[in-house]
């Protein structure tokens, strides 16, 4: 009996189909993709993949994204219905107030955004390359939306600019209990403590690394620690045990998780595969503005 993961396979190089899968979805969806990663390398992949239709794994801004950057294929999700509440945490007309407010104004965009918010910035960013794009930024004020704690941890390291914040956040990331979190150092007091820059002040305090999902990834494999408390979606822990055998994982009593990620399914792939309803559209109007926001990122970024 062929398993759903070689109809995938199958049905994936009929259609000349690419999948992409962000590193947040559940192991064995990860395990079945082209590509798996963060944000950033999945924009990445989506620019420079030359299959004629795009398989997101993932939430809404991310298959937009492709879209964006690659008009004349087909882009579909898994779950059409898996969204990122952060994303909608910033408005168009925020950015026209702060614009007003002030003529030296960059606006940057966290790629965890609707495509109307890419469409209204200046420049894209992700938690892998925010730091780099910035440093390429002339401009002292900076409206960094919609993530307050990812724009928050960046501010300290630009002392000689002025950032503005929404309030806008992960509610994954951002309502980790500090509690359990230090239950966890007491009882693994050897394990360096890792945590993604969304995460709140008081979390990102305790950290020994601090740092995208893909840098936690290689800060896990790279140092010699034994043990990691790791600060991010709970996702990443497929990636963190194949690639570390020999060392040990801890993630918070009350499991960092994304609903809207753990949608994406197996069931789901091959079912977009079969039957690929609903593509992801976006307005050329908005999406020409966006794809300016996004390329920046991509020259910027390195």
């Amino acid at each position: 009996m062929t398993s759903i993961a070689e109809e995938i396979r199958l049905e994936k190089e009929k259609q000349n189909a690419v999948i992409l899968a962000h590193l947040y979805v559940d192991g064995e969806v990860q395990d079945i993709a082209d590509y798996c990663g963060d944000s950033y390398y999945l924009s990445q992949m989506a620019q420079k993949t030359e299959a004629e239709k795009i398989i997101f794994c993932g939430v809404e801004f991310m298959a937009e994204s492709a879209k964006i950057l690659n008009p004349e294929k087909t882009v579909l999700m898994a779950d059409r219905s898996a969204d990122c509440p952060m994303a909608h945490m910033a408005t168009p007309d925020q950015v026209r107030e702060y614009r007003d407010r002030y003529d030296d104004l960059a606006v940057v965009c966290y790629i965890n955004s609707t495509t109307e918010i890419k469409a209204v910035s200046d420049v894209c960013v992700t938690s892998s390359n925010a730091k780099t794009v910035i440093s390429n930024i002339p401009n002292k004020h900076i409206l960094f939306i919609p993530d307050q704690n990812l724009g928050g941890y960046l501010a300290p390291l630009f002392p000689e600019k002025r950032f503005h914040f929404v309030d806008g956040y992960c509610h994954v990331h951002n309502f980790m209990e500090l509690m359990e979190i230090e239950q966890l150092m007491g009882a693994h007091p050897d394990a360096k403590v890792a945590c993604h820059p969304e995460c709140a002040p008081r979390v990102r305090a305790l950290a020994d690394y601090i740092g995208s999902t893909t840098g936690i990834l290689k800060y896990a494999h790279e140092t010699d620690a034994k043990e990691f408390i790791i600060l991010t979606e709970i996702g990443v822990a497929h990636r963190l045990k194949l690639d570390n055998p020999g060392k040990s994982f801890y993630f918070p009593e009350t499991r960092p998780v994304c609903p809207n990620m753990k949608k994406v399914t197996l069931e789901k792939v091959l079912n977009v595969l079969r039957d690929p309803k609903n593509p992801i559209e976006v307005p050329e109007d908005m999406a020409a503005a966006a794809k300016k926001c996004l390329l920046k990122m991509h020259e910027w970024g390195g």
